[in-house]
């Protein structure tokens, strides 16, 4: 009698070890499936900042003839973020995909504020109905991608924190759950980063 208790013991600590560690498992695939979820949202509007930029070096390149360099600039900077975004598509999360993609948005970013600086000192381009439709959904799709990125560094700072704290990361060396990267796009421009300096 005494052994079968202590066996039922036993295997009741058993089965509250294995629940255990079924729910730690369980988190950690949820959070994961969380930052990845948040990252097919960064994808959708990256590809929509895209497909906007064709249209809007079309527009400008009709005013902005002695701009070429510029328009070059942009086409080809869309073409490396792109490559930057296939890139940390095949390998969510990874580190050095996250950090080319970042680098390629940052540049993208730059060129753009470039082409929509330069594009200010032509009146009939500023004024030209199509280019302000187009500089207004570049802009609503800077904000959504700002939003999505935050929700995915979010996404991805709780799964790390999870996975890198005790218990959980036990299960999470032991079934493989590496850590993934947050997405920092560097400012076009370093004083964006700095606080307004006020003399009176």
């Amino acid at each position: 009698m005494g052994s079968f208790l202590i066996l039922l013991v036993f295997l009741g600590g058993l089965v509250l070890l294995a629940g255990w560690a079924i729910g730690l498992y369980n988190t950690l695939v949820k959070r994961r499936n969380a930052w990845r979820n948040a990252f097919a949202q960064i994808d959708v509007q990256l590809q929509r900042r895209f497909d906007l930029i064709p249209n809007l070096v079309e527009t400008a390149k009709g005013y902005m003839a002695h701009e070429r360099q510029t328009l070059e600039a942009v086409v080809a900077a869309r073409a490396a973020a792109q490559s930057g975004l296939a890139a940390a598509k095949a390998h969510p999360g990874d580190p050095a995909a996250m950090a080319q993609l970042a680098a390629a948005q940052g540049q993208l970013e730059s060129t753009l504020g470039r082409l929509l600086a330069v594009a200010e000192a032509y009146p009939d381009l500023k004024a030209n109905q199509n280019m302000m439709q187009l500089h207004e959904e570049l802009t609503s799709t800077e904000n959504r991608v700002a939003f999505v990125r935050q929700a995915y560094n979010d996404a991805v700072m709780a799964y790390n924190n999870q996975r890198e704290t005790f218990p959980s990361v036990l299960l999470a060396n032991a079934f493989g759950f590496g850590p993934a990267a947050l997405l920092e796009i560097p400012a076009a421009r370093p004083e964006v980063r700095e606080a307004p300096k006020v003399q009176f």
